[in-house]
């Protein structure tokens, strides 16, 4: 029986959850058609040691291949390796997360296979045998429903929309032969942003501010709400506060910018432009404060506060938020 391939992006001896919802996903897959759940990690030596958790997060085989050469990710390498692993085996379905790797990684697989790669994709089913997935275009304006044919379906998914795999499995460790591969292009240096902070793109909870903020010396309102609310939120931005050099570009919500899909997401001082909402309209529950009644913004948001930024946010959200989580903690130990 045809099974499924997710690819582990393992950083700093622990797999990313993005990549743990990849898993998930190519877990639910297999069980459709009664095949195993494989998974593939490729680094520097020492990565088998953090892939053993993907034994125990469903996957029945781990693939792992170690090199010197792997200590930045090579996505040439990894294309090849991945598509060599593709075609020796019997997969149905090629899963990755829809981040800078997994986005660098895929289409390079999917042209060595000679396969099309659905991106972004928020909804993924079988349908009379084939897999069908969903996925957004023309700036989330269109979800587009793409059926693949017979062969490997290659995919990248939205990060925080499909379920992570439970630690409920214990699977194989296996090497993966790297011999022989090369590519023409080799990363050589990775530049590290800002590690204390959450990234965006893996939050579940995101407070992105605009043009309504008025300027960089007002975040400090945004980062207190994000402290507020716990360890799992981070700060987004939008492209306009970008461009204005306030925020740094790691943080940008939108079209030009990273995709995300939070649990919560707190539109604060934003308008709301068509390029933003590309990014962030598939959040579950999107909290929207501007002055203005009539911005965009408040037409997808399923919560909408008119009002002045700067009296909401300290007084009556960011104080409420900590009254409520300090509530919380006081019931959980009594």
């Amino acid at each position: 029986m045809p099974g499924a391939l997710a690819y582990a992006e393992v950083r700093e001896g622990a797999v990313s959850r993005a990549s743990r919802e990849a898993v998930g996903l190519a877990r639910r897959i297999a069980a459709d058609a009664g095949g195993e759940t494989h998974v593939v990690a490729l680094g520097p030596p020492g990565t088998a040691e953090a892939a053993a958790q993907l034994a125990g997060f469903g996957a029945d085989r781990t693939w792992v291949g170690e090199s010197e050469a792997l200590a930045l990710c090579q996505p040439d390498i990894a294309a090849a390796a991945i598509a060599r692993l593709v075609e020796a085996g019997d997969y149905d379905a090629v899963i990755f997360a829809a981040t800078a790797q997994g986005r660098d990684i895929a289409p390079r697989v999917g042209a060595r296979l000679g396969r099309s790669v659905a991106s972004e994709v928020i909804e993924c089913r079988r349908e009379d045998g084939a897999i069908v997935v969903r996925r957004p275009m023309y700036a989330g304006k269109a979800i587009a429903t793409l059926r693949f044919t017979p062969g490997p379906a290659v995919m990248t998914i939205r990060a925080n929309v499909f379920a992570p795999a439970g630690e409920d499995a214990a699977g194989e460790i296996a090497s993966l032969d790297l011999e022989g591969l090369d590519g023409r292009v080799r990363t050589a240096a990775l530049e590290q942003g800002d590690r204390d902070r959450l990234d965006v793109s893996e939050a579940t909870t995101i407070v992105s501010g605009g043009r309504g903020m008025q300027g960089p010396e007002h975040w400090p309102l945004l980062e207190a709400l994000v402290e507020a609310l716990g360890d799992e939120a981070a700060l987004g931005a939008s492209r306009a506060v970008v461009d204005a050099g306030w925020r740094p570009h790691g943080e940008q919500v939108g079209q030009t910018g990273k995709t995300v899909s939070p649990n919560l997401y707190f539109a604060v001082g934003i308008s709301g432009a068509i390029q933003h909402l590309a990014g962030m309209r598939t959040a579950k529950v999107i909290v929207a404060i501007n002055r203005d009644a009539d911005a965009p913004i408040f037409g997808v948001a399923d919560y909408g506060l008119v009002g002045d930024v700067f009296e909401v946010l300290p007084a009556r959200l960011t104080e409420a938020v900590r009254e409520a989580r300090r509530a919380l903690r006081c019931s959980s130990v009594t």
